[in-house]
């Protein structure tokens, strides 16, 4: 039912690891083509343009663009009062390990009369995009708030995509996650017109959109399709975005000790996702291999999303990855940078001290990556398609910004004047020198 790669025997380079490993084929590229003209178009006409998207893409033109107040509230009356314990448990893990990530504010006196001090600053505007693709994502509302409200953004805004049943609002249970966490402004906008929205701001069309109907933001954070990545990176530049984020991925590190039942829950539960979403296991033990193939097979027939699960685990990106030793596929899952690792083996939390290049990394059998996704108090929005080498995930980190402020007396400047005047004698910048000397 799924590939397998055989490197037993192989001493192969980072860079070749990276090349040989499994990875879905995203075609962002071919999407920014696409996508460029939707973004030109929005940006010039505003919300007819979103209408005229939403009619196009998701069946439905929306009479409110920005979704009405009694609409949020009534999402949130009718809220199943199971989801909402759910919604409001994961809200509160999330928020405790968010809280923990506020960097702290520093001073440091280099020579008397010599001080910088570095200013953590939130950005003011953050735009929170929320996919409505094939699943609903209340859990990605959550993430991408709560880490905004815990860095003091003062204006969160979040889209999601319209929805035909729901009389072009988006859906309810994403709107009662809004109105849980206090967002106040909602749009049903979707797909790279929502990113472009974010970015640029919409100029009102219909009395209910207001004098204008959505501000630009600074950041724009949030999962989406190939579209939405695409959108984000032509408007990178304009505004901070999280990242570039593509199919979802989960790497399991495991030798003979792990349960085949739970790797092959596991790697079914990404599945699931995306038909382009990867799962890879990276095991030392034929035998788990085997009883791993055997379970995936049972599961994935018995599961709801079958023929999606099928696609994902039978693609390209999917693969059980035979390595010589545990050492070993350390050094696969290192290269390989996923989204999610895993690590199901002996000696897991020593092994977890180790790994170099992971989105997030989840310890032992009873650390699955669902987990994560809603209830772990970790933020599940995390670097795809082996960003993990250079990025992070979102948190706290993604909507501060670091502000050094110099501030030097007339003995602290002369004490070190004539070696700055050399320095820009050096560098042919006279000008530099002169305005120290100026001073004295």
């Amino acid at each position: 039912m799924i590939n397998r790669l055989d490197l037993r025997g192989r001493s192969l380079s980072a860079r070749e690891l990276a090349a040989t490993l499994p990875r879905p084929e995203v075609g962002v590229e071919d999407a920014t083509k696409l996508v460029a003209p939707i973004v030109e178009d929005v940006r010039s006409r505003g919300a007819a343009a979103l209408r005229d998207y939403a009619e196009k893409f998701d069946g439905v033109r929306p009479e409110h663009l920005r979704v009405p107040a009694e609409a949020l509230a009534a999402a949130l009356d009718g809220l199943d009062a199971g989801l909402r314990a759910s919604l409001e448990e994961s809200i509160s893990r999330v928020r405790q390990v968010h809280a923990a990530q506020r960097p702290q504010d520093f001073v440091v006196d280099v020579a008397p009369g010599a001080r910088v001090r570095q200013r953590w600053i939130p950005v003011q505007r953050v735009g929170l995009y929320v996919p409505g693709g094939l699943a609903v994502y209340p859990s990605s509302v959550i993430m991408n708030v709560v880490a905004a409200q815990e860095a003091g953004v003062g204006s969160l805004v979040v889209t999601s995509p319209p929805q035909a049943q729901d009389g072009g609002l988006p859906n309810p249970t994403i709107l009662a996650a809004c109105a849980l966490l206090g967002v106040e402004e909602v749009y049903a906008v979707g797909g790279a017109q929502a990113v472009a929205m974010l970015a640029y701001g919409a100029a009102a069309e219909l009395p209910q959109d207001g004098d204008v109907l959505a501000e630009p933001v600074d950041v724009i954070t949030g999962p989406g399709n190939v579209f939405v990545a695409a959108a984000k990176r032509l408007v990178r530049g304009v505004v901070g975005i999280d990242a570039e984020a593509g199919p979802t991925e989960i790497a399991v590190l495991a030798d003979a000790t792990a349960d085949p039942e739970h790797v092959a829950a596991d790697l079914l539960s990404q599945a699931e996702h995306d038909p382009m979403a990867a799962s890879v296991l990276v095991t030392d033990s034929v035998e788990l291999a085997d009883a791993v193939d055997v379970a995936l097979a049972r599961r994935a027939a018995a599961t709801r999303h079958a023929e999606r699960v099928a696609t994902a685990l039978g693609g390209p990106q999917s693969a059980i990855v035979l390595v010589d030793d545990v050492e070993h596929g350390l050094t696969v899952v290192n290269a390989y940078g996923a989204e999610h690792l895993e690590i199901q083996t002996a000696d897991a939390p020593a092994l977890a001290d180790r790994v170099t290049s992971a989105g997030a990394i989840f310890v032992g059998p009873y650390s699955p990556v669902p987990l994560g996704d809603y209830m772990a108090g970790s933020n599940h929005v995390l670097p795809t398609g082996g960003c993990a080498h250079f990025s992070s995930g979102l948190g706290v980190h993604s909507f501060v910004r670091a502000v050094q402020v110099v501030e030097y007396s007339r003995d602290g400047l002369a004490e070190i004047a004539g070696k700055i005047v050399s320095f820009a004698e050096a560098e042919d910048l006279p000008a530099h020198g002169e305005a120290i000397s100026a001073r004295f």
